[in-house]
């Protein structure tokens, strides 16, 4: 059995291990030149750490992972206001990693036999009573059993096959951004945290990383979800109120192809496969990062589409029981982030004391309990199930 995926992001890597451990063909494909080094800390909890337990990949994404204590709320001086343990949100089965790390980790994974190309991409996909044959943007073709859609929320699979992303994105009225930087003042100021402006309409957040470099995570509200020509100009206009080192956070924001920016949104389609075609993490599903769980979703997305593909007696019928299992996990996560997002980042001063005491309240222990589940959704065994 032959398997292309398209994406070499976190839910494409993962799909590649599990699916050439079980004796596929596989065929990644992604369009980016080279591995992507833009990205921000992933509080990795959740499905997605199950599986990757279960792949044997927990010590090397422990190895790879951060000491990140508690996340913080400042005011415009870094002075504390607010703040709650991050393991909390997982009884303590969590690791703060940076996104490419954690792409890094799965690439290692890989199996000797994986066909990983960079600088490709798919041009077209032609069905076929038994398979799919994409056509690639170097030129060439490729035929397989099935063809594995794992390229993000801005997905080609899903353009090229299920229509217009118009049809299927829903916008959450947030832009994002992340990027790193030199600053050793800053780097000394929120080591071991997660620090977080306590601001209105717009805030940023820090990590000190093991390098010495900060970084940066920034998301504000925005009626326009067109994203912009200069992503440094916009962050520059959108958080020049900001106080404590913002300033100079800003200043040290690097050219925009080192810049992550994109819409805070969310993928909400009726089905997630169409023939041998079938879509994985946020090309399916994005949950946004006002989750907090799509890296995660993404490595138990595909870990459960790999044990159906096993154990199911076709294709197909293994494509349409991965929905039945993974789509009430992946909605429960969508609904959770649609009433955390006033919560996320507060859109007028009686939201911003409402957060600040919320976290206060939730530090208690009759209370500490309800967190997880209210911020990130009612926990799930179903990796653990399968495994």
């Amino acid at each position: 059995m032959k398997a292309i995926i398209c994406g070499a992001g976190i839910a494409g890597l993962a799909a590649a291990n599990l699916l050439a451990t079980r004796g596929y063909d596989v065929l990644v494909v992604e369009r980016t030149p080279s591995p992507r080094t833009q990205g921000y800390m992933i509080d990795f909890f959740g499905p997605g750490y199950d599986a990757i337990e279960a792949m044997g990949l927990l010590p090397a994404l422990q190895d790879a992972g951060y000491n990140v204590t508690e996340a913080v709320l400042v005011d415009d001086d870094g002075r504390r206001l607010a703040g709650m343990s991050l393991g909390q949100f997982a009884a303590g089965k969590l690791v703060s990693v940076m996104r490419p790390d954690l792409e890094q980790v799965l690439r290692e994974s890989l199996p000797t036999g994986v066909d990983l190309r960079y600088g490709v991409g798919l041009e077209s996909v032609t069905p076929q009573a038994d398979g799919v044959q994409v056509a690639l943007t170097d030129g060439t073709s490729a035929q397989a059993d099935l063809l594995i859609g794992a390229d993000g929320i801005h997905s080609t699979v899903r353009r090229l096959v299920f229509g217009p992303e118009s049809s299927y994105l829903r916008y959450l009225g947030f832009h994002t951004a992340a990027y790193t930087f030199d600053a050793p003042d800053i780097h000394a100021a929120v080591n071991g945290r997660f620090v977080l402006t306590d601001t209105i309409g717009s805030q940023f957040g820090f990590y000190g990383l093991r390098d010495g470099r900060v970084a940066a995570f920034a998301v504000h509200r925005t009626a326009d979800p067109s994203l912009p020509a200069d992503p440094r100009a916009a962050i520059r206009s959108a958080y020049s109120e900001l106080g404590w080192v913002v300033p100079e956070t800003i200043e040290r924001c690097p050219a925009p192809d080192e810049i992550y920016y994109d819409q805070v949104a969310q993928i909400v389609m009726p089905a997630w496969s169409k023939g041998r075609v079938v879509l994985l993490g946020d090309s399916a599903h994005a949950v946004s990062l006002l989750a907090g769980q799509g890296a995660s979703l993404g490595i138990a997305g595909a870990y459960v589409l790999a044990d159906r593909l096993a154990n199911c007696s076709s294709i197909e019928t293994a494509l349409a029981a991965y929905e039945d299992l993974w789509r009430p996990e992946a909605e429960a996560r969508q609904r959770a982030a649609r009433r955390a997002a006033h919560w996320f980042l507060p859109g007028s001063q009686f939201a911003l004391i409402a957060r600040r005491l919320a976290l206060h309240l939730l530090r208690l222990p009759l209370l500490s309990r309800l967190a997880p589940t209210a911020v990130a959704g009612k926990p799930t065994t179903l990796v653990q199930s399968l495994s």
